[in-house]
């Protein structure tokens, strides 16, 4: 089971706004930056994300039908602030791994415990 909707609602409220101060910095963890697909309105994601052989990975810890993915998905790319650099992103693809390969290894424990099977795979922009 992918983390509760509560949970969800209280993170967005209270944690994210904490997180997003360092999230864009350390090293597993980054910020979607993404428009509203009906509102455009601006939002900041707090995400925990992986770069390997040029494509970045994104963890679905709520599980892939979350507003800020189907955002993404819509608009067909996003920018991603991780390591304190933004990346322009293009073509964001749900991917579904049970088994959480393409994470490192402490992390894919984790995934696997909560059952995020799903991940979002995207790469940088021309």
């Amino acid at each position: 089971m992918v983390l509760p909707h509560a949970l969800a609602n209280f993170n967005r409220h209270v944690t994210n706004p904490t997180a997003g101060l360092v999230a864009g910095r350390a090293p597993g963890f980054g910020i979607v930056l993404h428009k509203g697909r009906k509102s455009g309105r601006s939002y900041r994601t707090p995400v925990m994300v992986f770069e390997q052989d040029g494509a970045y990975r994104i963890a679905l810890t709520y599980g892939r039908n979350v507003d800020w993915v189907k955002n993404i998905c819509a608009a067909g790319g996003f920018a991603l602030e991780t390591r304190g650099h933004v990346v322009e992103l293009t073509d964001p693809v749900v991917r579904h791994d049970p088994s959480a390969v393409w994470a490192p290894l402490g992390v894919r424990q984790m995934l696997k415990t909560i059952s995020a099977d799903y991940y979002v795979e995207s790469r940088p922009a021309d």
